[in-house]
């Protein structure tokens, strides 16, 4: 199956700061693609790049395969900026002058209403919305003329828990019905929960991408003390199933694959001769495993 779209060594720079550096990753069809960073790692620019508000200064993407540009922007709906409809106006009446911007979508308006959650408020002023409403008929209106691809930079931002929750539900209902969905976040618990996929940048780099489950995985710590660590380290070294050792003091942390028990890191001790003094496992968050992604 082809990618949705394919970005390949996507550059962009604001005169000395590098805001994009060589990023490449492919979405996959019906995925929900979570583009997550720091404030100020180049996700705004990247999206605003593949929706050609803004040009790269290198690398290329293609989107459907190759579809050609104007072709393939009729089948994406997007939402990169703070909704700006008219106050004094309704739903219905908003989402009309955001077809007739579109050239597309006028008699599709109730549809969408009903996609939102917001048929029984069409009628109602958007100045009388609460702000998840309010990004909600953000949401619809970039779904007018039924897009397959939903492009949402920061969907949750500022919004109160009620708002968040129900924006993380729409967009789990949108990827249900087939779309693919690309989103823009800072917050790690936003993409964990709503997310399929994933792209981690930092200063404009990417560092990691993949399957949610795979990139975002927790590796959970052993902490290990014992007399003699000159000893010790390289015991443990040894023992298959560790994978990594961090010296802190005098505990070392042991990070290693999923089959292997205190229980046995004991009996291997043990077995060398080596007695423990300090035996304890320590379950690491997705939020500090993001942290350390981040900060290094």
């Amino acid at each position: 199956m082809q990618p949705i779209i394919s970005i390949k060594n996507i550059s962009k720079s604001y005169g000395p700061i590098k805001a994009l550096n060589n990023v490449s990753f492919d979405v996959p069809e019906g995925s929900v693609f979570g583009v997550l960073g720091p404030n100020g790692s180049g996700k705004t620019t990247l999206l605003a790049i593949i929706m050609d508000v803004l040009q790269a200064d290198g690398g290329s993407y293609r989107w459907f395969g190759g579809m050609a540009p104007d072709a393939a922007r009729r089948q994406i709906g997007c939402l990169l900026e703070t909704p700006n409809f008219y106050h004094y106006m309704s739903a219905y009446d908003n989402l009309a002058v955001s077809a007739a911007l579109k050239q597309r979508g006028i008699d599709d308006r109730l549809r969408v209403l009903g996609i939102v959650g917001l048929t029984e408020r069409k009628d109602s002023k958007f100045q009388s919305y609460s702000l998840g409403m309010k990004q909600r008929l953000a949401i619809g209106a970039a779904l007018l003329d039924n897009p397959k691809v939903l492009v949402l930079d920061e969907p949750t931002n500022g919004l109160d828990p009620n708002g968040i929750a129900e924006i993380r539900e729409l967009i789990r209902n949108l990827s249900k019905q087939g779309i693919t969905i690309i989103i823009a976040s800072h917050l790690l618990d936003e993409i964990e929960k709503v997310c399929t996929h994933v792209a981690i940048l930092k200063r404009g780099n990417l560092l990691l991408t993949g399957p949610v489950n795979e990139v975002l995985i927790s590796e959970d710590q052993i902490e290990v003390m014992g007399g003699d660590l000159h000893t010790l380290e390289p015991t443990l070294k040894a023992m298959p199933g560790v994978t990594r050792i961090n010296k802190i003091d005098q505990v070392l942390q042991l990070t290693c694959s999923e089959n292997v028990t205190t229980k046995q890191i004991n009996e291997y001790c043990i077995s060398k001769g080596i007695v423990l003094s300090h035996l304890c496992l320590r379950k690491k968050s997705l939020e500090t495993k993001f942290m350390e992604l981040t900060n290094k």
